[in-house]
């Protein structure tokens, strides 16, 4: 175990608390006016998949489990799960659906992601920061409304809702953030 300060801690981390395991799923940072700041901790307990959130002095030391971060391919999803495979040994390892979480929905055949591994099981994932993506239906473009700054609704190819730029029409590839499915930019193909 390894004792960090509580602002360090990251989305992905995986945390010691009172000798169980729980993976990070948001952690924030606040600095009131007054009084001591603060981190905000979103956490899943790894052995049931109860949700806790945890509030620390930004000061205070917590402890990090040690976990081994690997990268993998994501090969496929069934019934008992998502496959991924290491491409240095070819093991493969096996992660539910619960413990993937909203990410489910930017993995792609074949693609590269970072796997938390405790004690041989597979326990967070961490995604590529962006991901290319088809749109497949959006509202048709409104003539002199290109020039202001507004959104419109879009359905990606992997049925996740976004916002694009008016000018961004159905069959348009584009560029998405996996931390808040938001779009980034046409992609450059």
């Amino acid at each position: 175990m390894v004792k960090v300060i509580a602002s360090s801690v990251r989305k992905g981390n995986v945390l010691d608390v009172d000798g169980k395991l729980y993976v990070v799923l948001t952690a924030q940072n606040f600095h009131p006016g007054k009084g001591t700041p603060v981190t905000q901790v979103d956490m899943r307990r790894i052995s049931d998949g109860v949700k806790v959130s945890e509030r620390y002095r930004t000061t205070e030391q917590v402890e990090r489990a040690f976990v081994e971060d690997r990268e993998h391919t994501f090969l496929y999803e069934d019934g008992e799960g998502f496959h991924f495979m290491n491409p240095e040994t070819y093991d493969q390892l096996v992660m539910s659906a619960e413990d993937i979480g909203d990410q489910k929905a930017y993995l792609q055949e074949g693609m590269a992601v970072m796997l938390s591994i405790h004690e041989g099981v597979a326990i967070a994932i961490d995604l590529p920061r962006h991901v290319i993506l088809e749109i497949t239906e959006t509202e048709p473009v409104v003539k002199g409304q290109t020039a202001s700054s507004s959104y419109k609704p879009a359905l990606l190819s992997n049925g996740v809702r976004t916002s694009v730029p008016p000018h961004i029409q159905a069959g348009t590839r584009v560029v998405i953030a996996t931390e808040d499915g938001s779009y980034v930019e046409r992609a450059k193909d």
